[in-house]
């Protein structure tokens, strides 16, 4: 049964333990700008869960509660807001000290901390997102706050010293780029948004938040500790149609970084309305076709395991999914036996219960899309290779393993980012090295072997169509001290907890030589400078 054909109710919540039981969230109308939490008075948007409750056969819609559908004005407002705030790089948060910064984040951190529950208790039932995984990705997101302040200092510290080059001496730190538009994706709406923010907040840089169509609730109970921890228009957070609020801030030409994760096509919407590209920094995050290759010589059993958890993790909806298997021919029959059987054990359910791996999708008309595509690879020739895969249950699709896949299905090409898992027989190299010269994308690759003699030629040449290849393991981003990017269509610039505070920062410097010496040392040793200093 489709979501639209489902009563939109709250009355089914009996059925859910009272534990992760919800009513609609009465603060999801609020927004911030200028340090001042205001509540939308319209309708706003309504956040139905894509979990479906049954109770023989009545079902019902949960209707968690609405957020602002904001326009030009309170969008020009927030832009307006944290144009105050930077000050053209003279405003108070710019000019502070990075210790002083430092502790207003620390503030947040402190303040986000009572916020956990409320937020994994939202995520579950706005995204459908298994509960342990949105504790994992709270959790997760407080230790890349600690990380990010922990590295900053180590900057910092290095950026004290007064280095030489030829007859000039000089002092190089790195200082803020101006507004920062940051949009995260729905899929992990917190960490990977706040991958963005924190850095971006930290290195002294002014911030308007937009929050993912679907996951716009969840981060909601931030605003008070973004208004209590920030001076005014340091942060600013608002929700409504993309097109509506983020077409006119982008318009103005007066964001100079963009932070932004989801589609290339997007993407490219936001970048070509901005005038003056030149001035723009970019980080984007965007589509993945995260492929894995299994040598004749594979530890087959780890294979089907790394890849059943790769491709299947939170339904596969993450841009580091394995989302095309590549199986030697000779094993092919062997890896699929292996593989269905650990697809088989994954549990599929509500997201509260333990140990479940399939749950509910969010976007709508998901299903539908997956099953068209799943469609097209059998009328091309694959087959469903796992029993019960792609069976649809309300919001829930069963996994499904295709085989053979070929270039002429649909799914071959396309992201598909949900349980839906194309499979593909070659015979030697030639064969992936042209599906990787064809491909758009070139986040990462999984490499199956044993045996340096397939590796070696691999590593040689992946390393030139991705930025990340994983030795008889699973693709993923973690730790977030590792670099994070991609090549072509699926990245710009670069995150780890280094990277990302370099990213949405500029070096600058002060440089003498024998005539500003004097004064040079003489403001160093004054302490009267933020920049200039010990």
């Amino acid at each position: 049964m489709a979501l639209s054909k489902v009563q939109n109710t709250n009355s089914g919540l009996n059925l859910v333990p009272a534990e992760y039981a919800i009513q609609p969230y009465p603060q999801g109308m609020n927004y911030l700008i200028a340090g001042e939490i205001k509540t939308y008075p319209g309708n706003g948007i309504e956040v139905v869960s894509p979990i479906i409750l049954r109770e023989g056969e009545k079902a019902w819609g949960v209707t968690i509660g609405r957020y602002p559908e904001l326009g030009k004005d309170e969008a020009l407002q927030a832009l307006a807001a944290a144009e105050r705030a930077y000050g053209n790089g003279m405003g108070e948060w710019p000019q502070m000290r990075v210790e002083e910064r430092i502790e207003a984040l620390k503030s947040f951190a402190w303040r986000m901390r009572a916020m956990e529950r409320k937020y994994a208790l939202l995520e579950m039932w706005e995204i459908a997102k298994p509960f342990r995984l949105c504790l994992d990705e709270f959790k997760r997101t407080l230790k890349y706050l600690q990380d990010s302040i922990e590295r900053l200092r180590e900057l910092d510290q290095e950026s004290s010293a007064v280095s030489r080059a030829e007859n000039f001496i000089y002092q190089v730190r790195r200082c803020p780029l101006g507004i920062c538009l940051c949009m995260g994706p729905f899929n992990y709406p917190l960490n990977e948004t706040f991958a963005m923010l924190i850095p971006a907040l930290l290195m002294g840089n002014t911030v308007i938040l937009k929050p993912p169509r679907y996951g716009a609730l969840c981060l909601i109970p931030f605003l008070e500790a973004f208004s209590e921890s920030f001076p005014p228009g340091v942060v600013n957070v608002i929700n409504g149609d993309g097109e509506t609020i983020i077409g006119p801030i982008m318009d103005s030409g007066k964001v100079t970084i963009l932070g932004f994760t989801g589609s290339s096509r997007v993407a490219r919407i936001l970048t070509d309305s901005y005038e003056g590209s030149h001035r723009l920094r970019t980080i984007l995050g965007l589509e993945a076709k995260n492929p894995a290759f299994i040598f004749p010589d594979a530890d087959l059993e780890l294979a089907a395991r790394e890849c059943a958890d790769g491709a299947l993790e939170f339904n596969g909806q993450r841009c580091t999914a394995l989302k095309h298997i590549w199986v030697h021919e000779s094993l092919a029959d062997r890896f699929l036996d292996l593989f269905t059987g650990e697809i088989d054990k994954l549990k599929c359910g509500m997201p509260w219960e333990d140990g479940v791996r399939i749950t509910p999708l969010p976007e709508t008309d998901k299903c539908k899309w997956l099953s068209e595509l799943a469609e097209d690879a059998l009328q091309k020739g694959a087959k469903v290779v796992n029993p019960g895969g792609g069976r649809v249950q309300d919001n829930l699709f069963h996994p499904a393993v295709l085989y053979p896949v070929n270039k002429e299905m649909k799914i071959h090409q396309v992201e598909q980012f949900g349980p839906l898992i194309p499979v593909s027989p070659f015979k030697g190299m030639e064969e992936v090295v042209d599906y990787l010269v064809s491909s758009d994308y070139g986040q990462q690759a999984s490499v199956f072997t044993s045996s340096p003699d397939y590796a070696a030629p691999l590593i040689d040449i992946l390393v030139n169509h991705v930025s990340r290849i994983n030795l008889n393991a699973q693709c993923r981003r973690s730790p977030d001290e590792l670099p994070f990017t991609g090549r072509k269509n699926s990245a710009e610039g670069t995150l780890s907890v280094t990277d990302a505070l370099r990213s949405f920062s500029i070096r600058s410097l002060v440089v003498v030589n024998d005539q500003g010496k004097e004064v040079f040392f003489r403001t160093l040793e004054s302490g009267r400078s933020k920049f200039l200093r010990i």
